[in-house]
């Protein structure tokens, strides 16, 4: 899926793609059947506006996500990045259709949690919206991952704004938040407002509400801990200290980095295992499997 219809007023995005183009529903089911017999375990559902997904076709996003579950043997399949305007609660109804295919992690872009910033940004979520939005994934989609993406210091973003915000942030508790500072984009609505707020303190606002995600996320992460979750094992990790193990790393079905030590000749790159999460390291987990 390439282009977009909306029209925020900091993105150039829809100068530069166009509107909505989508690929038909029998492309993407043939290329992910592909990817499957060449051996790949999970496939991710990207574009420019995903939740746009078949505007110029006839077809929306659940038709495709419902024709790639019944149509492919793909174990797992990961949405990417959704526009929270896009979604209705009964969108996630397809979750406890997918027999855990369907990966239990959200991208929603949220941008501000303020009205007022909401509005000069021409974004179609609001704050409430939001929050119930995600209230009503986490009660259909259990051990749900939720991430977003925060843009601080918009044009006519004072220290109310931006405080509200943070306890935005705090009130969803996203597990990551992909935080970066305003700049202007010439074309853009936006280069064009007044009340543009100085760098060092757009710079202040970003490592803030970077300090919030480090905090806020580690309780999330915590929180997994003594459960067991499917980790998708990648590549071999850094060692530890004293260990003889080889080490892996890989990614849980809702978004978790992992790493695990594996016995002397264990090879778990592109295998499913389930893992039990111990402990927190950082920003990785650490698991572990029984022996293979």
């Amino acid at each position: 899926q390439d282009g977009c219809r909306n029209r925020c007023t900091f993105c150039i995005v829809t100068v530069a793609r166009g509107d909505e183009r989508s690929r038909t529903i029998d492309e993407v089911v043939a290329e992910v059947a592909a990817l499957h017999a060449e051996g790949y375990q999970e496939a991710v559902l990207t574009g420019v506006h995903l939740g746009g997904y078949g505007s110029d076709l006839g077809a929306d996003l659940t038709q495709l996500v419902v024709a790639l579950l019944e149509r492919t043997a793909m174990p797992r399949l990961r949405l990417s990045s959704l526009e929270p305007f896009d979604l209705q609660p009964d969108f996630f109804a397809l979750w406890g259709q997918s027999g855990g295919r369907l990966l239990p992690h959200l991208h929603l872009p949220a941008q501000s949690g303020s009205e007022a910033i909401l509005r000069r940004m021409a974004r179609r979520n609001r704050v409430a919206g939001f929050e119930d939005l995600v209230a009503a994934a986490r009660e259909r989609i259990p051990g749900l991952v939720v991430t977003t993406d925060l843009m601080v210091g918009f044009p006519g973003e004072g220290e109310a704004e931006f405080g509200q915000t943070l306890a935005f942030a705090r009130r969803v508790r996203f597990a990551h938040m992909h935080v970066f500072p305003y700049s202007p984009r010439e074309g853009t609505a936006a280069a064009r407002f007044g009340e543009h707020v100085p760098e060092e303190e757009r710079k202040r606002r970003v490592r803030a509400l970077v300090a919030l995600d480090a905090e806020i996320g580690a309780e999330v992460r915590r929180s997994f801990l003594g459960g067991t979750r499917p980790v998708l094992w990648e590549d071999r990790a850094a060692g530890r200290a004293g260990s003889q193990a080889a080490w892996w790393s890989g990614l849980t079905d809702n978004y978790l980095r992992v790493v695990a030590p594996a016995g002397a000749g264990v090879d778990l790159h592109n295998r499913i295992i389930p893992t039990r999460l111990v402990a927190l390291e950082g920003d990785a987990i650490i698991g572990e499997t029984d022996p293979l």
